[in-house]
């Protein structure tokens, strides 16, 4: 069975001794836990549809002159961010099928350094998709509560600087979690770094909305129409939190797995959780094959511009 590959290697605890390893896995053989087998073609399906899908996103935002602002610029790296995903998964689906054909014939440390590369690429990806869910949130944020200011807050300059860093911090991050991915501390970094960013961005979304909700009762009390800013911005939080949303389903799992990894390794129920890894990563991929059609359906002008980007009119 393929699977993602740095996700590999956290599918099991590494800390277990050989006999709480062998109560482990008659727990996980039982009836009532047999785990998921998941074909290989799905993941490829899944992989290829989410690559053409962030493709076309990235594509739109470049071509559309109107879409060149720092919010759009976000929500481009974080369609580059599910292509990396797309894009490692297919890599390693390659690599391992023309090994095991024989296709291929490599000495096992190359092997082992490209399978380093690919543990790499896709661990920046998810450290990079979660960072810029935040920094969106943020961008929202500043455009509701700050819209006189915006223009002057967030700079193409900052912009610039801001994805610079996210991109920087998730290479180095990834780095380390691949070199110490054995270790309960870089784990619980992780899962730290996941839970702040949920929280951040919850914080964010609740203040927003609760704004606008008192916006709506008082335009109603005075019986005038919504302007297009508060409209948009409403809109716009909406967006964040139906992605926030699929994020948090999707991702998850993975990270509940993570938190068992840690505080149970060896109890027979946690055993179970474990052996539904597959279906955490089947999730995982369905977050970036999810995230492009969301931009398609709330923002018009982007779907207006991914039309002329499918019917090639240039």
């Amino acid at each position: 069975m393929s699977t993602l590959a740095p996700l590999r290697l956290l599918r099991e605890p590494s800390n277990t001794s050989e006999g709480n390893q062998s109560n482990a896995t008659v727990a996980a053989s039982a009836g009532w836990c047999q785990g998921l087998d998941i074909p290989n073609e799905l993941f490829l399906v899944l992989g290829l549809v989410s690559l053409v899908e962030n493709l076309l996103v990235v594509a739109a935002i470049l071509k559309n002159r109107n879409l060149h602002s720092p919010t759009y610029y976000f929500i481009c790296c974080l369609a580059v961010s599910d292509m990396l995903v797309s894009i490692s998964n297919l890599a390693e689906m390659l690599f391992m099928l023309l090994l095991e054909h024989g296709v291929l014939v490599m000495r096992p440390s190359i092997v082992r350094h490209m399978d380093s590369v690919i543990d790499m690429l896709i661990c920046s990806s998810v450290v990079s998709s979660l960072s810029f869910l935040g920094v969106i949130a943020v961008d929202r944020y500043i455009t509701i509560f700050y819209a006189l200011r915006y223009h002057s807050i967030m700079t193409l300059q900052r912009a610039v600087v801001t994805m610079a860093s996210v991109w920087l911090a998730s290479t180095v991050s990834s780095t380390i979690l691949i070199t110490y991915y054995r270790s309960n501390t870089i784990l619980l970094c992780l899962i730290g770094f996941f839970l702040f960013m949920l929280v951040l961005m919850l914080v964010l979304y609740i203040h927003m909305f609760t704004l606008a909700r008192h916006h709506l009762h008082s335009i109603s009390s005075q019986q005038k129409p919504p302007t297009a800013h508060r409209g948009g911005s409403l809109k716009g939080a909406v967006t964040l939190t139906i992605l926030l949303g699929v994020f948090f389903i999707c991702w998850g799992p993975f990270f509940f797995h993570l938190i068992l990894i840690v505080t149970c390794p060896t109890n027979p129920f946690c055993t179970c959780f474990f052996s539904y890894f597959n279906l955490f990563l089947i999730l995982i991929i369905c977050n970036s094959v999810i995230d492009p059609l969301i931009y398609a359906f709330r923002s018009q002008e982007l779907r207006r511009t991914l039309r002329e980007v499918v019917t090639c009119s240039w």
